[in-house]
């Protein structure tokens, strides 16, 4: 052990030798250093990798700089060897002096630095502190960012026939699906990652906003009997290729080749096969193996994904094929369903909406008897539960066997967050929103749900940016705008509300919109005249919205009326009425729980309605 003595001596001869002083130089540097790395860099786009060498490179350097101010002195005539130098050539005490306060003068600029930087980053946390409740989809997706997420990028069409991207667009799906097999691995949904066929951002933007690592890129060409895919994995972090290939087969061994690129990428990510009790794998593909029946239902997926009336006519004309093709073709009987009630639901009215009901129906059910475990088939029969036959208790089952068979299905996910809002359990509910947006950033509807559900809480500033995040990602969807009507009105703000409706397109939405915003104006003609206009072009389709403007007219019987009519037209309205805090001032009213009661709602303030918002 050394001595004090020997100690002294050591204290005094590093003094000597300036090695402190050295010492207390090169730390202040190398803090500087870093300081300006750590937040300079990243304006330039510098990677990450680089401000970790800096780092490195300055703790290294450490006993390299003492090492050095051991053995050379800095001295008038330029760097000595201690050895050539007496006692007496050490550097003079001004120069000494001189660079304390250098020193002194590095560190607290470093020190400034250090709290800039801490009062920068407390102000940005306050700032986004203030939207926590609905950010953006990138902040969503930066938050809940793994080292094994991927996004398949819809792959192009080499042969640029427009005829010909259903085809593309199907592979793309049918490598979602089966990605989305493998544990571990974030998986993003088709909803949001086709938002981005032939984009102009680079890939880390990309990356960024989708919320994850890796993409998918790639292109397909089919001519006859000969397909070619090409793929690639890229890291969305710097753009390097981690992976790529190119296969040329034959058509018939499609199914194969599909499984073979899953299969590759999976393997580069390191990623297993699901191992989740009661998941089951997914596919598209018909049991026979039938590649026309295939070709066909992807027309089908193609049209529906579409939407419009044209286009799911179409859509059901192609699943028709497909059945007609293979008669077991689950996959198929399950999107007919979903296109019999999208065409239902938005397009149609009366007998022929119910007949369009009964149709989705019973492919819902056909599906769910040809394959148990396809968790699509049973989303479709829940959505029916929940819409056409108000049962909510089956619905919810539904939606959970689906979310069992597929544990990373991004639309089960949000099916049953839906079903939880409809449930009347708004806190609930806006989780679940935020789960199924881990996989599907980029979905506007979520956000639109988000904003009711805060809605329903009286959390309406968080409200209103959810409802303006909807409106950014999908500016055309003009029933997101209705939402934002309602806000302004619950706040009594009717210049505001008036001026959000004006700029919804014509039609039966504006209609609603400017209905809802007049009621609460001192026009009392034009509140007169606007409801009427509702009612003489939109009594059937928008019997809920009329009963809402009844409500805010502070005419109960009308808008029991009205409800009655929108049971009677199964209007999806009512799956909110739980949420609706325009209804939700007559939820102690008799006929309130009676209402509830008839379409399978828990009845507000009832044992079984847990969690029901208030008004």
């Amino acid at each position: 052990m050394m001595s004090e003595d020997t100690m002294s001596r050591l204290l005094a001869e590093l003094k000597r030798r300036n090695v402190l002083r050295a010492g207390a130089w090169y730390a202040a540097m190398a803090w500087l250093l870093v300081q300006v790395a750590t937040q300079v860099f990243p304006f330039f786009d510098v990677p990450n990798w680089a401000v970790r060498w800096t780092v490195i490179a300055a703790v290294a350097g450490f006993p390299l700089a003492l090492t050095i101010s051991w053995f050379f002195e800095l001295t008038p005539k330029g760097l000595q060897l201690e050895s050539e130098l007496e006692s007496s050539e050490s550097i003079p005490r001004r120069r000494g002096g001189r660079g304390d306060r250098w020193i002194i003068a590095i560190l607290g600029l470093a020190v400034v630095l250090l709290l800039a930087d801490q009062l920068i980053s407390r102000r940005q946390d306050a700032i986004e502190g203030l939207g926590a409740a609905s950010p953006p989809a990138s902040a969503i997706a930066a938050k809940s960012i793994a080292a094994k997420s991927i996004a398949v990028i819809p792959l192009s069409d080499e042969g640029g026939e427009q005829s010909q991207q259903y085809f593309s667009d199907g592979l793309s799906e049918d490598l979602i699906t089966s990605l989305s097999q493998f544990d571990g691995l974030k998986v993003i949904s088709r909803n949001s990652s086709f938002r981005f066929r032939d984009s102009k951002d680079d890939v880390r933007a990309i990356g960024e906003k989708l919320g994850v690592t890796h993409l998918l890129e790639g292109s397909v060409r089919h001519a006859g009997d000969a397909v070619r895919i090409s793929a690639e994995l890229v890291d969305a972090a710097d753009g390097s290729t981690l992976w790529s290939q190119r296969y040329d087969r034959e058509y018939k061994d499609l199914f194969a080749l599909q499984d073979e690129i899953a299969t590759a990428v999976a393997s580069a990510l390191k990623a297993e096969l699901l191992g989740t009790a009661g998941a089951v794998v997914q596919s598209d593909r018909p049991p026979s193996g039938n590649l026309d029946a295939y070709q066909s239902m992807l027309h089908g997926k193609f049209c529906r994904a579409r939407g419009s009336e044209e286009d799911l006519r179409k859509a059901i004309d192609f699943y028709n094929d497909a059945i007609r093709l293979d008669p077991g073709y689950a996959r198929a009987y399950t999107g007919l369903s979903f296109a019999w009630g999208n065409l239902g639901g938005n397009f149609l009215g009366g007998e022929e909406a119910q007949q369009a009901y009964a149709k989705a129906r019973a492919a819902a059910a056909t599906a769910i008897s040809l394959n148990p475990n396809l968790a699509a088939a049973h989303i479709a029969q829940g959505r029916l539960l929940e819409v056409t036959d108000f049962d909510r208790a089956a619905a919810e089952a539904e939606y959970r066997r689906a979310l069992q068979l597929a544990p990373n299905d991004g639309e089960a996910q949000y099916a049953l967050a839906l079903m939880t809002g409809t449930l009347g359990q708004p806190e609930r509910a806006i989780e679940q929103v935020r789960q199924s947006l881990i996989v599907d950033p980029l979905r506007a509807a979520a956000y639109d749900r988000l904003s009711r559900y805060l809605t329903a809480l009286g959390r309406l500033d968080e409200a209103d940016q959810a409802s303006r995040t909807a409106i950014e990602m999908q500016p055309a969807a003009d029933f997101f705008r209705i939402q934002l009507t309602v806000i302004e009105v619950l706040r009594g703000d009717a210049q505001a509300a008036l001026h959000i409706a004006q700029q919804i397109q014509p039609g039966s939405w504006q209609d609603a919109a400017l209905a809802i915003a007049r009621q609460i104006g001192s026009d009392h003609a034009a509140a007169d005249a606007a409801l009427q206009n509702l009612i003489d072009k939109d009594a059937g389709n928008g019997a809920y919205q009329i009963a809402e403007v009844y409500a805010l007219r502070k005419q109960p019987d009308q808008a029991f009326e009205w409800l009655e009519r929108a049971r009677a037209h199964r209007d999806p309205g009512i799956l909110m009425l739980l949420n609706d805090q325009l209804l939700l001032a007559y939820k102690d009213d008799p006929r309130f729980a009676a209402f509830c009661r008839k379409v399978g709602l828990p009845v507000p303030g009832s044992p079984g309605a847990r969690g029901v918002a208030a008004s």
